[in-house]
């Protein structure tokens, strides 16, 4: 497990960039944290990276954002309205979870993954690379970000 501690939302966004560049087709970012934590901060760096130049915001109304124009498509759902897989599966978000054609973040991940997902996570009859991550405030600036990869 890796952690960072971020000491601005531009160290958030630059983390953001820095995994958007290393991203490949398939992987999916699994957030965790509190409201204002700097979930959507970090995807906004994840696009860059990728290229895209799409403006990015979150998709708490929507549920979810397609990002497209860059190196990966980015697939951006906010399941912070949904509380159980019942409502996930009920709004239609279950295909996102079948095969991202390219990067996939989720925000309030924990909502369809469970709070401690396994070690080689089982999505939809694929394993697919997992990163979680969990985002802690530690003061208004700062950050504690934790992550972990697992899968394929």
């Amino acid at each position: 497990m890796a952690t960072t501690i971020s000491k601005s939302p531009e160290e958030t966004l630059r983390l953001g960039d820095k995994w958007g560049q290393e991203a490949r087709p398939g992987w999916v970012i699994a957030l965790t944290g509190d409201l204002g934590a700097g979930k959507t901060q970090l995807v906004k760096g994840i696009a860059r990276g990728l290229g895209i130049a799409k403006r990015v915001h979150s998709p708490t109304f929507t549920l979810v954002n397609e990002y497209e124009g860059g190196r990966l498509p980015l697939s951006h759902l906010d399941l912070y309205r949904l509380e159980t897989r019942e409502q996930i599966v009920g709004a239609g978000l279950e295909e996102y979870f079948e095969r991202p054609k390219g990067v996939m973040v989720v925000e309030w991940a924990e909502r369809w993954f469970g709070a401690a997902p396994s070690p080689e996570c089982w999505i939809s009859g694929w394993y697919a690379r997992l990163r979680r991550v969990k985002i802690e405030t530690l003061r208004e600036q700062e950050r504690l970000i934790t992550y972990e990869d697992s899968g394929a």
